[in-house]
């Protein structure tokens, strides 16, 4: 797995969308982001997994959670090889994600190219930035398009 850390950006707006740019950022300080990696979007947003309000951050435009720009969902799409992507929120696109073009980038473009999104994940800060193993295993429901999934990770000490 690897890491892309937010926090910062979304600390400063809720509402930040990680970039192709950032992708590209993290990739030259780190290398590429290995075939059949899981990437996991780190933007600090579990911390609010204890509270409903605050973790829907919703008002009356809706709700403000961070998540990627339709280019970047595409980028993750077309020109890298992951697995699937993890998130701390609630779902894989961003709160606002409804008005972007296409509507739901993650949704269309990644599920749309057979890779995997987990929500909700929890204790990303714990994770290196590249190495971990992460290991999803979801509830076999019979024709199902989601399911409850157990996620661990385990990491060199």
């Amino acid at each position: 797995a690897v890491v892309i850390d937010t926090t910062a950006q979304v600390a400063a707006n809720p509402d930040f969308c990680l970039d192709v740019s950032d992708i590209k950022e993290w990739e030259a300080a780190n290398g590429a982001i290995p075939k059949g990696a899981w990437l996991l979007y780190r933007t600090g947003w579990s911390k609010y997994g204890d509270d409903a309000a605050a973790y829907a951050n919703a008002d009356e435009n809706g709700p403000h959670t961070p998540g990627l720009t339709p280019a970047a969902a595409r980028y993750l799409a077309e020109e890298t090889e992951i697995l699937g992507m993890g998130v701390e929120t609630v779902g894989t696109d961003a709160g606002g994600a409804f008005g972007f073009d296409p509507p739901f980038p993650c949704h269309t473009m990644l599920m749309g190219a057979n890779k995997y999104g987990v929500t909700q994940l929890r204790n990303l800060h714990l994770l290196p930035v590249t190495g971990a193993v992460v290991i999803v295993a979801p509830l076999p429901i019979v024709k199902g398009s989601g399911s409850p999934c157990r996620v661990l990770a385990l990491v060199n000490k």
